[in-house]
């Protein structure tokens, strides 16, 4: 059986994609890994998801580029003397069967080189791409935009996923207007934890849509 592998990407910084990666990482039993990493000053992103979503370290997968600035990748790498090369990102292997999510550094169209942007890695890893959006002002054109991105790189969207407090009209005008489904929304919660995050994915989503 296919392992189900899945690109999140979102449509801005600070969406909730590393909380999203964690929700998923926890509900489907799956491993973890960022390829990109800026703003390790301040901690990483593996090491979040591995605490929230009880992950071992063998099944949160080190970074392949990891810098210390919390700006973009291509800056971050310049600052570092460093080229980020898409040959030198590879897929981790996964045991037959486990799920892989795999989280992207900022956007979509983010520039991770002089030449190439987030985009240009997702073709690369060829993976379907799981879309974070908020639900708050502003979100059906960010997503849109988001979505026009994607698709011009003709990469497979698997879906949207909403994070905040429930809004039905944003929710439909995402779908109607993006030709996409949400497949679920995380809720703003009091606790992070694991526990809270495992509730929060048997309330608003099904695990039949993150399958193979």
């Amino acid at each position: 059986m296919k392992s189900p592998q899945f690109f999140v990407t979102g449509t801005d910084t600070s969406v909730g994609k590393t909380t999203v990666s964690a929700l998923l990482c926890a509900a489907l039993h799956a491993s973890y890994w960022k390829p990109i990493q800026t703003g390790s000053r301040e901690g990483t992103d593996r090491r979040t998801v591995m605490r929230l979503a009880g992950l071992s370290a063998s099944r949160a997968f080190p970074e392949t580029y990891c810098f210390a600035p919390p700006v973009s990748p291509h800056l971050a790498a310049a600052r570092a003397g460093v080229r980020i090369r898409l040959a030198s990102i590879r897929l981790p292997a996964v045991p037959r069967g486990e799920t892989l999510i795999v989280e992207g550094a900022g956007g979509a169209l983010v520039p991770i080189n002089c030449s190439q942007l987030t985009t240009d890695l997702m073709k690369q890893l060829a993976l379907p791409v799981l879309l974070v959006s908020r639900t708050t002002l502003g979100t059906i054109n960010h997503t849109l935009l988001s979505l026009a991105a994607l698709r011009a790189a003709r990469l497979a969207v698997r879906g949207v996923i909403l994070v905040g407090n429930a809004n039905r009209a944003n929710h439909e005008a995402i779908e109607h207007y993006g030709r996409v489904r949400v497949l679920g929304r995380l809720p703003l919660l009091r606790a992070l934890n694991r526990n809270a995050l495992l509730a929060a994915f048997r309330r608003h989503f099904s695990a039949r849509d993150f399958r193979a």
